[in-house]
């Protein structure tokens, strides 16, 4: 069922039973929903077989919960890049990471306030303003080649090599993410491997279905490849990353939240761009380099503000994140960038 020919079958079996002018929005709806049940069936197995290899909660914590929330991401920009649609592949990454600060971010901050007065988020916030920074200098060249992708990669890897070091060896933390199960309720590792399985095969037919879906109606609404990308697809990719800052703020967790939030962004650009890159050189549009890449890097450096000097993201600064959401929501909506 990965593979386009399976993918081919299934929708013409549905469409066998449902009006064509509905087709899209089915397989809109089915993809959404088959990433986040993916997403969620593949961080639960991983936690689980890390847990049955014995592997520390901060390595958890660092690699499946952070790298696994966007799974949903990686596997739809992939996709997009193969189906030769750079516009949803780099819009996907760049909206995912607007909507993680405005709008994952202040609703979190809205149920309960996120204290930001570690070390370790000030550093990762500093880091996140870099690599965006990065990533529009990027997009002030035009593209991203599989040399970007490599190089991306490498500091992705150097990254983590580096978190674990300050946090390992330096403080001598080891923290267990949020929504982590218990050691005692880890389950047996085939069941832990079915759960993984499971979850890829969810997160593939779901990527190819929301890309396929997502490209049919931008070009029946004349939107843009790219607002879909920023837009539709972003949201819906970053459901798992909205399901774990839920669950970190009804635990009162806000600064796990936050530090999962600030991470998935990270590896948003380091690691899904990179390996985009490196299968397939990304074009980039001249409208998202001029605005929708500085409206990101401008966010990332709000973020890093508050963090450095109100030490908290209250629901204050959850009421402005939002409503700087909404307003750059019509704003893609009604502006030129919203034409092919």
């Amino acid at each position: 069922m990965t593979g386009g020919a399976d993918m081919d079958a299934i929708i013409n079996f549905i469409a066998a039973y449902i009006d064509a002018a509905w087709l899209d929005y089915v397989l809109i709806i089915g993809g959404l929903g088959l990433l986040f049940v993916g997403g969620e069936s593949l961080i639960r197995g991983a936690v689980a077989l890390a847990l049955n290899l014995r592997l520390s909660r901060l390595v958890i914590g660092l690699t499946v919960v952070g790298m696994g929330t966007s799974a949903p991401e990686l596997m739809v920009s992939v996709q997009s890049a193969l189906k030769g649609s750079p516009d949803i592949a780099v819009g996907n990454v760049v909206g995912s990471n607007i909507a993680n600060i405005l709008l994952i971010m202040g609703v979190g901050a809205l149920l309960s306030p996120m204290v930001a007065t570690g070390l370790s988020l000030k550093r990762d916030a500093l880091i996140m303003c870099a690599v965006t920074a990065g990533l529009l200098w990027l997009g002030l060249q035009g593209v991203v080649t599989r040399d970007h992708g490599w190089i991306m990669l490498g500091i992705f890897a150097v990254y983590l090599m580096g978190v674990y070091v300050w946090e390992k060896v330096l403080t001598g933390k080891d923290t267990a993410p949020a929504g982590e199960p218990d050691s005692e309720r880890q389950g047996s590792p085939l069941v832990a491997l079915i759960w993984v399985a499971v979850g890829l095969l969810m997160l593939v037919s779901g990527a190819d279905a929301l890309v396929r879906g997502a490209e049919n109606v931008a070009r029946g609404f004349g939107i843009s490849e790219a607002v879909i990308g920023l837009t539709l697809v972003a949201v819906g990719t970053s459901l798992p990353e909205l399901t774990v800052t839920i669950i970190a703020a009804f635990r009162r967790q806000g600064e796990v939240s936050l530090g999962n939030l600030i991470g998935s962004n990270i590896f948003n650009i380091l690691g899904i761009l990179g390996v985009t890159a490196c299968i397939a050189p990304l074009r980039i549009a001249p409208q998202m380099a001029q605005i929708d890449m500085p409206v990101a890097l401008g966010v990332a450096a709000l973020t890093l503000l508050i963090i450095l000097f109100d030490q908290k993201v209250g629901r204050l600064s959850g009421l402005l994140f939002l409503g700087l959401y909404a307003a750059y929501m019509a704003w893609l909506f009604v502006g030129p960038q919203s034409l092919p």
